[in-house]
């Protein structure tokens, strides 16, 4: 069954990004809610059966008004093709619907929830690979999008973001709002330069991936049981820090070069003043990767936690993680 679900998973995201068609498009996006929605709802705890239902009902949302969105500007323009979304309504819709799916402000509400219902493999599924569909349909339909529109829910969503994320102490929450920010300096340049969104589409998906697979190989949900998991394994949590500051966009690491190359390219937009604001909520978001850091490795807090201490392993780490830790720190130069 779960051979199942991941091959229908990568299936509906491959038809997705190669359509040219609308209803191809949707149709991906469907099969891929689908296919990830037992993965979210495998532990039948309440909590993950309340993040599928939620999960389904946002999705489902979000695929009706693309299918609504490109079928009103068929009706306009006898155009089925998705570079040519050019009736105005339709590229409004459209815009809400995208954003619905990926979790931007004002539609944000629900990942957070359902990401923290989920188990953390299913997590890195729902932040990594269910984005990449509604960022490529973003990318194909960026030139007749409204930039204004744009600019505003993506210096919002990376204040949100960042406020939000700054009274969490579970990890997968922590993230949710990591995703959230990262996705408004992807939304904010998509108008001028959509190539930069993509590179910083992957450089975050190679960065959370290694969050993530750091984080389930500790089995670590909060951030008191992140406190505990220095003495299991060492090194591992050495690399956690690199890469949690790497996600933050700090200069030598590999994070830095999305941050470094959209700031340049909106001050070459004469948007210095927006390139300033989303530079300084990424200060928001650096707080609370510091402070994952600072459970993580740099000291024991002075409290006394009824926390087990765990045993020090010699399993050898698995080399995905090696893989993608030393890419999201050293790939800068």
């Amino acid at each position: 069954a779960k051979l199942i679900f991941t091959t229908s998973l990568f299936l509906g995201t491959t038809i997705t990004i190669s359509s040219n068609h609308w209803i191809t498009a949707w149709a991906g996006l469907e099969i891929n809610t689908l296919a990830i929605l037992p993965l979210i709802s495998k532990s039948h705890h309440p909590r993950s059966i309340e993040a599928a239902t939620k999960y389904f009902l946002t999705q489902a949302t979000a695929s009706t008004l693309v299918l609504f969105a490109s079928m009103t500007n068929a009706w306009h323009t006898g155009q089925w093709d998705i570079t040519q979304l050019t009736h105005p309504t339709s590229c409004l819709i459209l815009t809400s619907a995208i954003a619905m799916k990926l979790g931007l402000v004002p539609f944000h509400f629900w990942f957070p929830e359902v990401l923290q219902g989920s188990p953390l493999a299913t997590g890195l599924l729902l932040s990594t690979i269910m984005k990449f569909p509604p960022v490529v349909l973003l990318v194909m339909t960026s030139p007749s999008l409204n930039p204004t529109l744009l600019t505003f829910m993506a210096i919002s969503s990376a204040a949100l973001g960042g406020w939000m994320g700054l009274n969490q102490t579970q990890t997968r929450k922590i993230m949710a709002f990591s995703s959230i920010s990262h996705l408004g300096w992807m939304t904010i340049i998509i108008s001028y330069n959509p190539k930069l969104t993509l590179l910083n589409f992957y450089l975050y998906t190679m960065m959370t991936a290694a969050v993530f697979l750091i984080l389930n190989t500790n089995n670590t949900l909060s951030l008191s049981t992140l406190m505990t998991t220095w003495a299991k394994n060492p090194t591992l949590s050495a690399m956690l820090l690199l890469t949690l500051l790497s996600l933050a966009g700090l200069p030598p690491l590999t994070g830095f070069l999305p941050k470094w190359l959209i700031i340049q390219e909106l001050t070459k937009q004469d948007m210095a003043i927006a390139a300033t604001v989303i530079s300084l909520l990424s200060l928001l978001g650096l707080f609370f990767y510091l402070r994952l850091a600072y459970c993580a490795t740099i000291t024991l807090p002075p409290h006394t936690t009824n926390h087990m201490k765990q045993w020090h392993t010699n399993k050898p780490v698995n080399t995905s993680i090696a893989i993608l830790t030393t890419m999201s720190t050293m790939l800068l130069p």
